[in-house]
């Protein structure tokens, strides 16, 4: 039976294999991509690959908290129902340290932007009694609030092991500090 799956972050690396992977399984795929040409490229590349013409995609750059909220209600209006949601996205070097809030980019595409689109998609996730895989990393660090609230700033490194940590614990369990500024 044909599965619906989401899959964040699909246009590189290992979001990109497991698109490959679950479009040769036959199911249904809905790719997320934060550029809408490098997405397009990737959803005609695994039509291609693996014949599986049920292949759609969703554009949001996740640094934007308001860009994932928007997602997920283009995708309640689209997707009826899910089986799968794979939280891939995520950031480790960029040119720029702070989304457009002051808060520390690999905090926000890493931990908030994939917390908050799987809560935006719950009531959908839960309807469908979807499972949800969260990728983390070997990457870990105990998390600063400081860091998650845009107070402090760390290196590279330290915040995306911090981010990479609260993913897999965070992400249904507890809102983040001050979710008031997810909004």
């Amino acid at each position: 039976m044909a599965k619906t799956v989401l899959i964040t972050g699909s246009t590189d690396g290992i979001g990109k294999l497991t698109a490959k992977k679950v479009a040769e399984s036959g199911h249904k795929l809905y790719l997320h991509g934060r550029n809408q040409d490098k997405l397009q490229s990737t959803i005609t590349e695994l039509r291609s690959l693996t014949r599986n013409e049920s292949i759609e995609g969703f554009v949001a750059d996740f640094s934007s908290l308001n860009a994932v909220a928007e997602m997920a209600g283009q995708i309640k209006k689209t997707i009826p129902s899910m089986d799968v949601l794979i939280n891939n996205a995520g950031v480790y070097k960029s040119t720029k340290s702070t989304n457009d809030q002051g808060l520390d980019l690999r905090i926000v595409v890493n931990y908030l932007a994939p917390y908050k689109l799987t809560m935006e998609l719950l009531s959908l996730l839960k309807a469908s009694k979807a499972r949800i895989i969260n990728l983390s990393s070997a990457a870990q660090a105990p998390v600063s609030t400081a860091v998650l609230s845009g107070q402090e700033q760390l290196s590279v490194h330290a915040s995306y092991a911090q981010s990479k940590l609260e993913l897999p614990c965070g992400v249904c369990t507890s809102p983040p500090p001050n979710q008031s500024s997810m909004s």
